[in-house]
């Protein structure tokens, strides 16, 4: 199995008059799930307000398979991740929690940006390392295949 990264429970103010969870807010869901290995990578939050280096989104592909409803919880799961000097690829999938039955995916292609200069650059060694303990870590859990943006990874 994938990489587990959060549960969330769907509330009211994430549906829309068709009572189901609108589409805007399966990227936000998807978002708090990237932060999780973000964070552990030295590149969320806490290293954008503290050392002016993050992540910036360029380019998704998401799929909307079954509905979320109000009430239900989801997993959000880290499916595939990789790297390269300045770019990170990775995809996120979204089960119904206990069902096994995947809501959405979105995989997304991400540059590191030094926030000082508003630029792209390179990831530090260190960061480098974690990612690549990570990769080797858990590669047997990702999934290569059906992936879009492979190909834009400059290793």
């Amino acid at each position: 199995m994938s990489v587990l990264l959060t549960t969330k429970k769907i509330i009211k103010e994430w549906t829309d008059y068709n009572n189901h969870m609108n589409l805007s807010y399966y990227i936000l869901v998807f978002d708090m799930g990237a932060e999780v290995f973000l964070s552990k990578f030295n590149m969320g939050e806490h290293s954008a307000k503290n050392t002016k280096k993050s992540t910036m989104v360029v380019e998704t592909h998401t799929t909307y398979n079954n509905e979320v409803k109000e009430g239900d919880e989801v997993e959000v799961f880290l499916s595939h991740f990789d790297h390269d000097k300045k770019r990170l690829h990775y995809k996120l999938e979204m089960y119904e929690k206990g069902k096994n039955i995947l809501s959405a995916s979105t995989e997304v292609l991400s540059l590191y940006i030094d926030l000082s200069l508003r630029k792209v650059t390179e990831f530090e060694d260190e960061k480098a390392e974690i990612m690549n303990e990570f990769i080797s870590k858990n590669k047997s859990n990702f999934k290569s295949e059906s992936l879009h943006f492979s190909k834009k990874l400059k290793k």
